[in-house]
């Protein structure tokens, strides 16, 4: 699968047909997912459907759209037409197909992208792994006895496997940031509100964010641009107007303070994690370090407040169907459900206090480097790993870089490691840089991404043959 960015000019140009090229997507998928496992349902027929809409658009002299047929899918919590919306889950199975898609398919579609299909994830967004016990593990591209990482395992795993070149997921605590990283793709999590949620299936309304995968820099403020949109369907959303970054990615660096974080993010991870830090760092010249402060208590919030509202929101199915959830979510949900009051209180002046103090780090600061996730992608089934002497769980560990920028809302963007053999990483394994930047800043983010990218220093493995 060629870049959306090439594949969008190929048409538009007259050049190549919408319609072939989502035949060779389908065909793709067909051939690739039977290792990844990415897809929950393919749309073959909504795919060849809109491609022809695009050829159709084309031979009229209207504009097909900046992503003109270019195939994507979206994590299976994405409203699509017709289609029930499982969010992992076999208990949304008896539920009504969805009326409309999601906003952010609706936008995709306006821009002229093709829709594939359905893809997998933890169940109702609640994991760091996508080993679904209802629709089997998503499997990591490079290496497919490894996680993808999740929630958006599907996700990451069908644009680093090459079926798609773009694709749509989910992030509460790191669920866009760490398929990134253990995949070894660009990943983004904009800044609370700024992308509608309509149509989404939500895991925990005040962290949920929305947003895209790509296999470079081009692709993703490709994607990210054709996302915008005010919606007032979603009372959540705080739109702001957005200068497109796909014409800042030349602009360089040049003015933007940049540096590394220290404290909470200089530990809890392996060699390799911090090694690609500062293979960025020296990339871009950032000497500074930094620390954000409190981020350690604000992680534990996030922990708690998720939890809090995950079992709330799914409290009637755990009175009457429990043994219908996945059992590495149940016992969390029920867990969420039963918390105390006072808990959950004190979770929430942590969050506020971690927030307000976070955000002064960017009248110094507009750029800080953080380890994506603290090591490569696991085997599937690993419970335990050692970190730092000590032996921790796998799973809520993967988080251990993510939650503390999500649980206050903060724009992060994720970069691969083009060499992670010179990090140190075990197998030549992905690994990811995480960027940060203050509330509503994205095109900084973009500014950084694509200097890392020019560098060298930033990007996607091969894929996978």
């Amino acid at each position: 699968m060629i870049s959306a960015a090439r594949t969008a000019a190929a048409i538009r140009a007259g050049k190549a047909k919408a319609v072939d090229l989502a035949e060779q997507a389908l065909a793709d998928t067909a051939a690739r997912d039977a290792t990844c496992n990415a897809f929950t349902e393919v749309t073959a027929a909504r795919a060849r459907a809109e491609a022809a809409a695009v050829d159709a658009a084309i031979a009229e002299g209207r504009d097909p759209g900046p992503l003109a047929g270019v195939p994507y899918a979206v994590k299976n919590l994405f409203d699509l037409e017709g289609i029930t919306t499982l969010a992992g889950s076999v208990i949304e199975r008896g539920r009504p197909a969805a009326a409309r898609d999601g906003y952010l398919v609706r936008r995709f579609k306006a821009a002229g992208a093709v829709c594939l299909g359905a893809l997998n994830m933890d169940e109702y967004a609640y994991g760091f792994t996508t080993e679904n016990s209802h629709y089997g593990p998503s499997r990591n591209p490079h290496d497919t006895t490894r996680m993808a990482g999740g929630s958006s395992g599907g996700s990451a795993a069908a644009v680093a496997a090459g079926m798609v070149p773009l694709s749509l997921g989910s992030d509460t605590n790191g669920s866009i940031r760490v398929p990134s990283s253990l995949c070894g793709i660009f990943g983004l999590k904009p800044t609370y509100g700024r992308l509608s949620r309509t149509g989404s299936y939500l895991f925990a309304g005040s962290f949920d964010h929305l947003g895209p995968f790509a296999r470079d820099v081009a692709d993703l403020a490709l994607a990210y641009d054709a996302l915008q949109g005010a919606d007032p369907e979603d009372h959540a959303q705080q739109w702001r107007p957005a200068e497109p970054v796909s014409g800042l990615l030349g602009k360089g660096t040049a003015g933007l303070r940049i540096a590394v974080a220290g404290g909470h993010f200089a530990r809890n991870g392996h060699a390799e994690a911090f090694a690609a830090v500062e293979a960025a760092a020296r990339a871009l010249d950032a000497t500074r370090r930094v620390e954000i402060p409190e981020a350690a208590r604000g992680r534990a919030a996030a922990f708690l407040i998720t939890m809090a509202e995950g079992g709330n929101l799914h409290m009637p199915d755990l009175r009457t169907r429990p043994d219908d959830f996945d059992p590495m979510t149940r016992d969390r949900f029920l867990a969420g459900a039963l918390l105390p009051a006072h808990w959950l209180m004190q979770a929430q002046r942590v969050r506020a206090a971690y927030r307000a103090a976070a955000l002064q780090l960017f009248d110094e600061v507009d750029v800080i480097l953080t380890p994506a996730t603290p090591y490569v992608a696991p085997p599937i089934g690993q419970e335990m790993i050692e970190v730092d002497g000590e032996r921790i769980p796998v799973r809520p560990n993967l988080g251990v870089f993510t939650q503390p920028i999500s649980c206050i809302g903060l724009p992060a963007l994720v970069v691969p490691l083009a060499d992670p053999r010179a990090a140190g990483a075990p197998g030549g394994l992905p690994i990811g840089v995480q960027l940060v930047a203050a509330p509503w800043k994205e095109q900084t983010l973009f500014r950084v991404a694509a200097a890392l990218e020019r560098a060298g220093v930033a990007a996607s493995p091969p894929i996978p043959r």
